[in-house]
């Protein structure tokens, strides 16, 4: 523990950033750096716990105190080694992931917990810039090949593990460039395709083949991916939850990630932004809350849109932790995103039935009505429509940000692949399928969920993955990693 009283010397200081009216005129990055002696005091106010709750928070298991305290004492190439031991995309993990081991921060019992995503996101970026991250191709090759199908972090995390173990690997990724929803579904604002292709580009260096436009059992036979040795599925859970009422079919009823994906090429400078898909001028109305929800009221914002409305059907979330949310479980509390604070009226316990058209089937309104959740000892909370409280809005463009039902089944049918209770890809405690070679990982297995679970899933598979093509593995897993000595 470097600074012994850090935490109780120093406040909590986050990265300020420029004004919502000056950032929404374009999609870049908005957060000022902060001074390398503020970031040091950051890293002092971690209380070295002895059993320090962030670990349990943190699917990856990263080691929060040991890079904390690295910070500290100003030894930033140690803190890199520490946090890539464990994690191999701090970059993206540092701007994206909502951060629960903050939630189980010990500190944040009494005060403000420690900043940790974004120490790790200065200490990665710190890496790239003295140039410390470079390529680590494996010392020797094995005969075994690796075929990697999906190119977001779950499948970009298995890749890097198993070529480091030695393993030819090739990733397939049906869009023109990698990345998954790291580069289709994340605005550019939260994090730029710029700090994809620095990774990338070590990758390709490190050895892995990286194949686009190309999506397996499509317009890439299944018989070729059986000739792999071993076949590591990490293609998402793509299926996008649709709402089923009157009026649905209305021209400017679209959905969030295809909304998201459009803007996100407009941005690469793929395309212009189509009519049907802009917000400009357009009263917007985004269904639904969480992390999608939110970049498509940032979106919208940066498009000119008239006005920006959320609904949520959930009730308004406390302020604070309720009796029943403690401690170092995740907040079930009211989030104000950086979206939200650059304009958007926010309406929690409402009810969309229907959307209106006009005479030539364009969306022109919404109708809804304000719900209660009436909850009952042992049972789930019942959803009940509050009488007299129809109301329609006017809108030109509804954005479904509703989630996802699970993963596509293009490759689970035409590899003949078990389905569990949820619609995932059927995966075992091993990562292993039903069928002998193939594996699957992220939110293929587990369903939709946070990019840090990706990360830690990847990693895990391909240990797994290992093992089976060579009877053990040395690859790291949760909480392992090759650490600097004292």
């Amino acid at each position: 523990m470097g600074e012994l009283r850090g935490f109780l010397e120093y406040d909590r200081i986050q990265e300020e950033d420029i004004k919502p009216e000056e950032r929404v005129k374009n999609y870049k990055e908005f957060h000022k750096e902060l001074p390398t002696e503020e970031l040091k005091k950051q890293g002092g106010r971690c209380m070295d716990c002895g059993i320090p709750f962030c670990h349990s928070g943190c699917p990856l298991g990263n080691l929060i105190p040991d890079f904390n305290d690295a910070v500290y004492r100003n030894e930033w190439q140690k803190a890199l080694k520490i946090l890539h031991a464990t994690n191999n995309f701090p970059e993206f993990t540092g701007r994206l992931c909502p951060a629960p081991c903050e939630s189980a921060c010990v500190l944040g019992i009494i005060e403000p917990p420690v900043a940790i995503e974004m120490i790790e996101k200065y200490i990665v970026e710190r890496g790239f810039k003295e140039g410390w991250i470079k390529p680590e191709p494996p010392a020797h090759r094995t005969d075994k090949i690796v075929a990697v199908i999906g190119s977001g972090p779950a499948g970009l995390a298995a890749a890097q593990q198993l070529n480091r173990a030695g393993h030819t690997v090739t990733v397939f990724e049906r869009d023109s460039k990698v990345g998954g929803l790291l580069r289709y579904g994340i605005p550019d604002f939260k994090m730029e395709k710029k700090v994809i292709d620095r990774r990338l580009d070590i990758m390709k260096a490190e050895g892995i083949e990286f194949k686009t436009d190309t999506e397996v059992g499509k317009n890439y036979s299944v018989e070729e991916i059986k000739k792999f040795d071993a076949v590591v599925l990490c293609g998402g859970a793509t299926e996008r939850r649709k709402l089923p009422i009157p009026g649905s079919d209305a021209e400017g009823v679209v959905q969030a990630m295809e909304f998201l994906k459009h803007n996100n090429e407009a941005v690469d400078g793929l395309h212009e932004v189509e009519e049907r898909l802009s917000a400009k001028g357009k009263d917007v109305i985004v269904i639904g809350g969480g992390d999608t929800g939110s970049d498509c009221v940032g979106t919208s914002n940066r498009h000119g849109a008239k006005s920006v409305t959320n609904f949520e059907i959930m009730p308004l979330p406390p302020e604070k932790r309720s009796s029943e949310n403690p401690w170092p479980y995740w907040p079930f509390t009211l989030k104000t995103s950086s979206s939200h604070e650059e304009g958007v009226e926010r309406n929690w316990s409402i009810q969309t039935k229907e959307f209106v058209k006009d005479s030539e089937g364009k969306l022109k309104g919404l109708k809804t009505v304000q719900v209660e959740w009436i909850k009952r000892p042992g049972q789930r909370p019942e959803l009940k429509e509050v009488p007299e409280t129809e109301k329609e809005w006017p809108c030109d463009l509804a954005l479904l940000s509703l989630g996802f039902t699970g993963p596509e089944k293009t490759l689970s049918e035409k590899l003949g692949l078990e389905i569990d209770e949820r619609t995932n890809i059927k995966g075992k405690k091993d990562y292993s399928t039903n069928v002998k070679n193939i594996f699957v990982a992220g939110d293929m297995r587990r369903g939709q969920s946070l990019i840090v679970w990706a990360i830690s899933e990847g990693r895990e598979a391909a240990h797994n993955v290992d093992k089976y093509l060579m009877g053990s593995s040395k690859l790291p897993i949760k909480g392992e990693g090759d650490l600097p000595t004292p």
